[in-house]
């Protein structure tokens, strides 16, 4: 792969520079778990019943998601059973569902039927101290014996200790390791960044700190507080780390989780990595999710609004007009149709020119303008318009300024 993929994408050269590439230690393999099911669901107000999860289960199985967190069993009967329910569908995708250090919630979590299971217990001094009153004694103690038991049950297991980023090294390390001397078993240790707390810097640190130390892979759990999650998500698996947990439209407490679509499109286009999860796929998740979610997507979020491809301002718009047919890749670093996107969209409005009538005009099945005296006339008209509706017009509201002028 390079900065320039005909017919899919054309990024910086920089991007590939032997210089700047020579220095990423990605894992083999990039997996991704996503988590809308569970840490998405978590966003205050949104609500999936048993047939909302089952529904987006199937999406992020078509979609070539690796993992998918299915939710919390403990939560609810309802959420057991969909967890069961999903279980049962012979996905593609391991299920996981996220338990407390509870041995009980083990055993409920093996009833579902998951592959594995994320195994909560507090990963900072003042999460543990402060929010569960715990000294490392005890944490150890239940975590190893959940961990374990998990194991025993067939399980596997990825250890979640929250707040993990703004742990001490020496904390962390002391209870993670205390938790192998004591006969716990856990595959991978996943950081948690709770709060989103990390800086891309401070990620890569911490998971080279842990494969060091802690000697298990590493998992990147981010939040997107400081709108970095993307970022510190790369960061973290050009450190090593193997495994990327996300959100589909990023949703989740607070500012929410690392997204999922620009996750993919950046490891994709911007690094060479294609994780296997279909592209082409994602903006038909992203409209499930929102739609189950009852929270709409931003017209210009990244990869799946659905106002990305198109152009009001006339320069761009006549550049586009002169580039679409030799490459669309000149006016794009993506191609639209690699995640499922219709075709740019040419608006009008305040900013328009000449350009856009053209194209206007051609899209709209009405005759061409050749007098120039014209076109300044009917832009004129859409301007005014435009300006007091604070707003680009709509086809009607165009249509009815052309018959006036032509």
């Amino acid at each position: 792969m390079g900065f320039k993929e005909e017919g899919k994408w054309w990024v910086s050269p920089a991007d590939y520079a032997p210089e700047v590439t020579g220095e990423y230690q990605f894992p083999a393999r990039i997996e991704i778990l996503d988590t809308t099911l569970r840490d998405g669901e978590q966003e205050p107000s949104i609500v999936f019943t048993k047939e909302d999860k089952v529904a987006i289960a199937k999406k992020l199985d078509a979609a070539g998601v690796h993992r998918i967190e299915a939710g919390t069993p403990m939560t609810s009967d309802e959420d057991r059973e969909a967890v069961k329910e999903i279980c049962a569908l012979g996905l593609k995708a391991d299920i996981y569902c996220f338990v407390r250090g509870v041995l009980s919630d083990m055993d409920v979590a093996k009833e579902c039927g998951v592959d594995g299971v994320l195994v909560e217990v507090p990963g900072s001094e003042q999460m543990l101290q402060g929010g569960m009153r715990w000294g490392m004694e005890k944490a150890v103690k239940a975590a190893a014996e959940a961990t374990k038991y998990a194991h025993e049950l067939g399980l596997k297991v990825t250890f979640f200790p929250s707040d993990a980023s703004r742990a001490s090294m020496d904390f962390l390390c002391t209870l993670l390791n205390g938790i192998k001397d004591a006969g716990g078993h856990f595959d991978a240790v996943a950081l948690v960044d709770t709060f989103g707390a990390f800086s891309p810097e401070g990620a890569a640190f911490m998971v080279r700190q842990l494969l060091e130390k802690v000697g298990k892979p590493v998992e990147a759990h981010f939040h997107e507080d400081f709108g970095l999650s993307v970022a510190t998500t790369i960061a973290a698996l050009k450190a090593g780390a193997c495994c990327a947990h996300v959100t589909v439209n990023g949703i989740g407490e607070r500012a929410g989780s690392c997204p999922l679509e620009p996750l993919v499109m950046s490891l994709l286009c911007l690094y060479g990595q294609d994780t296997g999860v279909r592209t082409d796929k994602l903006l038909d998740l992203s409209h499930e999710v929102a739609a189950r979610s009852g929270k709409p997507v931003p017209p210009t979020k990244a990869v799946v609004g659905d106002r990305l491809f198109g152009w009001e301002t006339g320069l761009p718009a006549g550049y586009w007009q002169k580039s679409k047919d030799i490459n669309p890749l000149i006016m794009m670093p993506y191609h639209y149709t690699m995640t499922g996107q219709p075709a740019p969209h040419i608006y009008i409005g305040k900013k328009s020119g000449a350009a856009n009538v053209a194209m206007v005009n051609e899209r709209l099945g009405l005759p061409a303008i050749e007098d120039k005296e014209q076109v300044k006339a009917l832009l004129a008209k859409v301007k005014t318009l435009a300006i007091s509706l604070k707003r680009d017009l709509t086809d009607e509201e165009y249509t009815k300024l052309y018959h006036e002028v032509v």
